[in-house]
């Protein structure tokens, strides 16, 4: 039997407040356990929750930006279980009245677009942490996250593989930080995913029985646990069991999933409205504040760059991967206007290859969109090859500070494109290597290459090599 694979992804981002959505509590990463829960946090008697209108905002700034429709009033619940570090033993978070409701986000898988749409994005409280690791028998109790500022968004089981899942993550990961709501730091937990897979006979319309896989933090993991999961569930209908919807954990070291507990339903948290919290009204005007704030998004700028770059949408793709980068190529542009492909290939390449290589991000890069320019202008004068510009590149990427023509003049550098010089090179490598010679006019090619590879040697990499190129090419035929 064929079977077809469905996944809907919960994704909790972590809003870039100073504080948290109830408290005026810091939400700074790293600080000493429990030192940072105030007595809303940890829940004491007589304490009451204030709404962090930053939160708000970011909510907004976010449903805009997938086209989703910002519901007013919005209305906090009450999310009713217990665990050891939900102090309160309530979630307040939001049901059938979120924030955000609606909206779509395009993916790309190969050379494949698709739209994926959301059910919601609604705010809520995060919970403590539990730490099992330095306590023997015991579990430790930290409560500096609880009630951090969280936005929940859920998609449509719109997904039919591992790797339409990860494409959309990638995408929020992308927004949220383009659009300045979160840090995405995986790390930290700023971005986690909760994946919901179920699998159907191919051609059904009837949802099977999902099983949620929480809190997965990178994008390897999310698609190697998906991977597993279906596979797990296949085998066993394919045994003749069915499957129990439950809550399962991803053990990275095993590469599987594992039971966590049985999987509740909404009302089997028993929700009802937050009687300390008043239903939130959002003014028109201040929607359209946040409207016009928005900067260009993605979607927007990749269909840009295609449109009126004649980029690839392969290179647009990866070039609105996030918005410095972006700005960095845009900036690279704009000093060097006629050569908008060659800026696109050396920042997908030779920028983008060293800064994952030291673990840098992109405004992060000692290089500069003026100095880049000044090197690939170097490359298109003929100053400089490709090869000597890596060169170059690397050379200025040490020093922080010297230009491409600082560093080509230091360095003696400069391309040689006299004629009669690269034809005694060339003469003097026709003459050492007749065996050769004759390969290439018996019709083998790769003789030809390595001929040039003798030429370039012998000039230090300094020769032009389109006239190396093409005086090899005219004695060969002599």
């Amino acid at each position: 039997m064929q079977w077809e694979t469905v996944i809907g992804l919960e994704i909790h981002v972590q809003l870039l407040t100073r504080s948290k959505i109830f408290s005026g509590a810091s939400v700074a990463y790293g600080a000493r356990p429990n030192s940072q829960a105030c007595a809303v946090d940890i829940a004491l008697p007589g304490v009451l929750p204030v709404l962090n209108r930053q939160v708000v905002e970011y909510a907004i700034r976010f449903g805009l930006a997938i086209n989703a429709t910002i519901n007013s009033p919005s209305i906090f619940a009450r999310k009713n279980y217990f665990y050891p570090d939900l102090p309160k033993g309530y979630q307040i978070s939001q049901l059938a009245h979120p924030i955000v409701e609606g909206g779509h986000v395009t993916i790309r898988t190969g050379d494949k677009e698709k739209t994926i749409h959301l059910t919601r994005a609604h705010l809520e409280e995060d919970a403590g942490k539990s730490t099992h690791e330095g306590f023997h028998d015991k579990t430790g109790i930290d409560l500096n996250r609880a009630g951090t500022g969280l936005l929940e968004i859920v998609s449509e089981p719109e997904m039919r593989s591992s790797a339409e899942a990860v494409a959309y993550a990638r995408v929020l990961h992308s927004l949220v930080r383009w659009i300045g709501i979160c840090d995405g730091n995986m790390q930290e937990g700023s971005f986690r995913c909760d994946a919901n897979v179920s699998v159907r006979p191919a051609g059904s319309d009837v949802l099977g029985t999902r099983c949620e896989i929480k809190n997965l933090n990178s994008f390897r993991f999310l698609e190697r646990a998906i991977d597993y999961e279906v596979a797990r569930q296949i085998d066993i209908l394919e045994s003749g069991g069915s499957i129990v919807q439950q809550t399962r954990l991803y053990d990275a070291d095993r590469d599987e999933t594992r039971t966590m507990r049985s999987k509740e339903d909404a009302h089997d948290y028993r929700y009802f409205p937050d009687p300390d919290l008043l239903p939130v009204v959002i003014p028109q005007e201040w929607i359209k504040q946040i409207r016009e704030k928005l900067p260009e998004l993605p979607e927007d700028r990749h269909n840009r760059y295609i449109r009126d770059f004649s980029l690839s949408a392969y290179d647009a793709n990866i070039l609105t991967a996030a918005r410095e980068l972006a700005d960095y190529f845009e900036q690279t542009v704009k000093f060097l206007p006629e050569q908008i492909k060659l800026c696109a290939n050396w920042i997908i390449g030779e920028v983008s290859g060293r800064l994952n290589k030291e673990g840098l991000e992109i405004d992060q890069c000692p290089v500069s969109p003026e100095q880049l320019a000044g090197l690939l202008l170097r490359i298109t004068d003929g100053t400089v090859s490709g090869k000597i510009a890596k060169d170059v590149f690397d050379s200025m990427w040490q020093s922080n500070d010297n230009s491409a023509d600082t560093i080509i003049d230091a360095k003696n550098l400069r391309q040689i494109s006299d004629n009669s010089e690269i034809e005694k090179w060339v003469n003097e490598v026709l003459a050492a290597n007749q065996q050769q010679v004759a390969d290439y006019r018996a019709g083998k090619e790769k003789a030809f290459n390595s001929l040039v590879g003798q030429v370039m040697k012998m000039s230090r990499g300094k020769a032009n090599p389109v006239q190396v190129n093409t005086l090899l090419k005219k004695h060969l035929i002599e």
